[in-house]
């Protein structure tokens, strides 16, 4: 396969494929598992009589751990390897997702749903993988594995929704949860898979530099700066739909396994988004593909509120929906790549994320919020398309050429 390189400093079966198929593994079940949160709202609180935003609140809490200490679980990685780092993070979101299940108050749900299965998220996320996979390929070939892994991760989606919706509806969602959390443990043998040398044979780009020299070149960017605002829309929106739209499906009186399909359509559909967005930042501005997915979200949002809430539009709007869902990931994080290079990826593709995690704190908790006080999720609705219209704008002035220092490297 012409673009990979060796992984040098690694066992020799550690060939390239292997990695990116380690890395593709670890994003199917990270990704796929947490994606099925958003079956759990219902059952958990018509069985504990919570309101939607105590669970909802328990989700944000896990949203923003996670992208809050990804950063520095990133700059653990960046300087030690990330095998351990992977392996601790499923240990501990395994154990969070077990407690969930016998969490009886609030209180232990905001403990183990939101603090240990965040703090496990940021350990275990796909910028640790991902970052080891782009160091075994060419720079021409980073945006389509990006897209790969994401395409990976989808596919967790597709699979681990209707079964989680299966075990939900057969033995009930106690048990669910401690079938999810046994999957999350999968992540630590898959870890293996990776090399742990943190620079993957590729030197600094600047001799000499530190990963806080790196952060503060970043922070100096205005493209990076205006990147990493922008990816707070993201997080808002695949957050609040993951969650909430299951109960709003719900709500409109269909059969919750409408909900499970849709989830998993988003999925599936997010397996061809993923792949023509990772294609498309190989030969395309990569900011103008972020500006068209978040005008494309926003559009998506208005036909759902405007079409008849039938079974059918459920589905096309998931599908819609799920290719743009994680179609923004190959082509932000490949910005970071492009314009700061790989040696420090996993810390400032962590910081972006943290700010995609802060969207998804408030994609969370306001939906339940907004439910709880309105009856309705209208509101959170509109808040999508307003903020998918900024954030197209957002983009247009990046700046996305690589730093001076980098065009003869790269």
């Amino acid at each position: 396969m012409r673009g990979l390189t060796a992984s040098p400093g690694s066992p020799g079966w550690r060939t390239p494929l292997v990695v990116l198929a380690g890395g593709c593994a670890i994003s199917l079940v990270g990704l796929g598992s947490r994606s099925a949160f958003g079956l759990f709202l219902e059952p958990m609180t018509v069985a504990h009589g919570w309101s939607r935003e105590s669970y909802a609140l328990a989700i944000a809490i896990q949203n923003l751990l996670w992208g809050a200490t990804m950063p520095f679980a990133g700059g653990i990685a960046d300087r030690y390897g990330p095998v351990r780092v992977l392996m601790a993070g499923a240990l501990v979101t395994a154990a969070g997702i077990w407690g969930m299940a016998s969490a009886e108050s609030t209180g232990m749900l905001y403990l183990t749903g939101g603090v240990m299965t965040g703090l496990g998220g940021a350990f275990t996320a796909f910028s640790l993988a991902v970052a080891a996979m782009i160091k075994v390929v060419g720079p021409e070939r980073r945006s389509l594995v990006i897209g790969l892994g994401m395409a990976a991760g989808s596919l967790g989606m597709v699979i681990l929704s209707p079964i989680t919706q299966t075990l939900i509806t057969n033995l009930g969602w106690h048990d669910a949860l401690v079938g999810l959390a046994v999957i999350s443990i999968v992540i630590v043998p898959l870890a293996l898979l990776l090399p742990n040398n943190p620079d993957g044979g590729v030197a600094a780009s600047v001799p000499g530099q530190t990963v806080v020299g790196a952060v503060r070149e970043a922070a100096r960017h205005r493209g990076y700066v205006l990147l990493t605002t922008g990816f707070f829309v993201c997080g808002f929106h695949v957050t609040f739909i993951n969650i909430h739209f299951p109960a709003y499906i719900s709500d409109l009186g269909l059969n919750p396994t409408v909900a499970a399909w849709s989830l998993a359509l988003i999925g599936l559909f997010n397996i061809g988004g993923s792949f023509m967005s990772g294609f498309a930042g190989q030969r395309w501005s990569k900011k103008a593909g972020l500006s068209f997915i978040y005008t494309s979200r926003a559009i998506a949002i208005v036909a759902l509120l405007l079409l008849p809430k039938t079974e059918m539009t459920m589905y096309v709007f998931a599908g819609a929906m799920g290719l743009l869902w994680l179609s923004t990931v190959p082509l932000t994080t490949g910005i970071v790549a492009q314009v700061f290079g790989v040696r420090y990826f996993a810390t400032l593709s962590g910081i972006v994320f943290f700010s995609h995690q802060v969207g998804s704190f408030l994609g969370a908790w306001l939906g339940g919020v907004v439910y709880d006080r309105t009856g309705s999720y209208d509101g959170m609705w509109i808040a999508g398309i307003v903020l998918g219209v900024a954030a197209a704008l957002i983009h247009l002035p990046i700046n996305e050429s690589p730093l001076a220092r980098l065009r003869d490297v790269a």
